[in-house]
């Protein structure tokens, strides 16, 4: 098998020293002297990645995240990269993967092509078995929700739940279902299904965080986006609608700092124009609150403080 030095590699992928140890300080890729053909490749993906502006801190996440959700070695070997908005996917087996929300990205591209065979249904956690029918069961459910049949869709879902309890993924798209029907308490009651069932599932948690905000109940909204972010601190639209939360809540400070995190995920595009906005109107706001709250300006004292002797006998009563 043919080997690469160091120097080849920098040579070949016309990148910097500086690049490449960057890269593994960030533990995206290994240190190492020697490298094989794949290694390249691998090496390639990285560039190309970082090359469209996606931080090296966001290529390691999803990589971490796939393994665990996948049991994968090297997610950039053994899958294809898709990026999706401002989060990395993977293509594996046909199904397109986001490893952070651990869910299952409906695949029309594959879909489209003649003769693809049917989507299996969104990731289960590791050493699970699912029962037959499943993957088939949740792709014509996603497509009866995209033709607007919504019953249809209900019915489905329902079926693919009364299958496996388990699956938590289905109480998911169910309960979005009737999110849009406005039917929130029934939405909430399988998003909380959802988080009970697998406990690790960030989306369960950001879905429910959305529900409970339709329903008022701030606090509640507040908690489950928290634990969202817990589990995926790189999910920008849990730090987004955070940060509304707080605000509605009337809580400055922690809008802040949410909104701050949002654009340092998503730095481009109306919803990062909405955040700046926003910070932009809390730290005016913060400014003029710190004026308001002195009378007038008062200077430090200049003078040193001294000790002074103090007889003894003064201090006895």
């Amino acid at each position: 098998m043919t080997s690469y030095s160091r120097q080849d590699v920098l040579r070949i992928l016309q990148i910097t020293s500086r690049q490449l140890q960057g890269w593994e300080r960030a533990e995206i890729v290994p240190q190492q002297q020697t490298y094989t053909f794949q290694d390249l490749g691998q090496l390639r993906t990285v560039r190309a990645l970082r090359e469209d502006d996606i931080s090296a801190a966001s290529i390691r996440h999803s990589i971490v995240a796939m393994k665990a959700v996948a049991g994968m070695t090297n997610p950039l070997l053994e899958a294809s990269l898709v990026r999706t908005g401002t989060r990395l996917a993977f293509r594996h087996h046909g199904a397109v993967v986001d490893p952070i929300r651990r869910q299952l990205l409906f695949d029309f591209e594959r879909i489209d092509r003649p003769g693809a065979a049917s989507v299996p249904a969104p990731l289960r956690r590791p050493g699970t078995v699912r029962p037959p029918g499943i993957p088939d069961l949740f792709l014509a459910a996603v497509q009866a929700e995209e033709a607007g049949e919504k019953q249809r869709a209900i019915e489905l879902y329902e079926q693919i739940i009364d299958l496996d309890p388990a699956y938590a993924p289905a109480y998911i798209n169910l309960g979005t279902v009737h999110f849009h029907l406005r039917q929130f308490d029934r939405a909430e009651t399988l998003y909380r299904l959802a988080t009970e069932t697998d406990p690790g599932y960030v989306l369960a948690f950001f879905d429910l965080g959305n529900v409970l905000d339709e329903l008022q109940r701030m606090d509640e909204s507040i908690v489950a986006y928290r634990r969202a972010i817990a589990l995926a601190p790189r999910y920008a639209d849990a730090h987004y609608n955070l940060a509304l939360a707080h605000e509605r809540k009337g809580q400055r400070r922690p809008a802040l700092r949410h909104w701050q995190a949002y654009i340092r995920l998503d730095k481009s595009g109306p919803w990062a124009d909405h955040a700046r906005s926003q910070i932009h109107k809390l730290l005016s706001r913060e400014k003029l609150s710190i004026a308001w709250r002195a009378a007038c300006f008062i200077p430090p004292r200049k003078e040193k403080a001294a000790l002074a002797v103090v007889p003894r006998s003064a201090l006895v009563s």
